[in-house]
């Protein structure tokens, strides 16, 4: 059994595109899922290092919108969970 702040620490651990708020920014550090998913997303523009910044999210599950590398992308959130990313410093 795991106590909270080891539960915690592992969810601050793997946090994704998806759970950033509007406005929030964050560095995409790796993109999980088949070599073509990430090949795709890495086309986009989803590097390790880059930045991207949540502008709005969609209601009921719908898709994201984000600005990386100085557009703005529209992606499905089941996509974005596949975003690993780290606080932006």
């Amino acid at each position: 059994m795991f106590d909270r702040s080891e539960l915690v620490q592992r969810a601050m651990a793997h946090r994704t595109l998806s759970g950033l708020a509007p406005g929030q920014e964050a560095v995409v550090q790796q993109i999980e899922g088949r070599d073509d998913f990430r090949d795709r997303l890495a086309h986009l523009g989803f590097l390790p290092g880059t930045r991207v910044r949540m502008v709005r999210r969609a209601p009921l599950g719908g898709p994201v919108e984000v600005r990386i590398r100085g557009y703005h992308l529209a992606l499905r959130r089941r996509d974005a969970r596949h975003v690993v990313i780290d606080d932006a410093s």
